[in-house]
């Protein structure tokens, strides 16, 4: 029982801490995805690294591309190629919550890019539609916190 208000402390000081959730999961360049090219997960069906010296800015953050018509056609349209949740972990956000991912732990469900991290993508696979809608459900909340 002595341990019981220390853990308690702790717990409410951690949920305070973790405050907002930038609405783009981007590193302390402002680069997101970990500077793949989002449109390439589209045309190529992979990750492939982009170049810095090809790159635009949506919503606060910088995406490189492999190639100038890959990011002309994610000028055209951004909405269409950016991940869903901002770029964080989509099975960590049907949870309620928000975690990194790995450009390799991807999948394209009815048009749209989701990311994960690496050890949630067998259990977002497990039950793609549920994840999403709860994700789905759960996005607005993680972003108002």
């Amino acid at each position: 029982m002595t341990h019981t208000v220390p853990v308690l402390l702790l717990l409410l000081a951690s949920a305070l801490w973790a405050g907002h959730v930038e609405p783009v999961n981007k590193n302390s360049k402002g680069v997101a995805l970990k500077g793949y090219d989002p449109v390439a997960y589209f045309t190529e069906s992979k990750p492939v690294k982009g170049d810095p010296a090809t790159s635009a800015v949506w919503e606060g953050a910088t995406y490189y591309f492999a190639s100038p018509a890959n990011r002309d056609l994610f000028q055209a349209s951004p909405a269409k190629y950016v991940p869903q949740y901002g770029g964080y972990c989509a099975y960590a956000v049907s949870k309620g919550h928000t975690a990194g991912i790995s450009p390799n732990a991807w999948k394209i469900v009815e048009g749209k890019l989701y990311l994960n991290h690496p050890f949630a993508k067998g259990k977002f696979a497990k039950d793609v539609e549920g994840a999403i809608r709860n994700a789905d459900a759960n996005w607005p909340r993680i972003l108002a916190q």
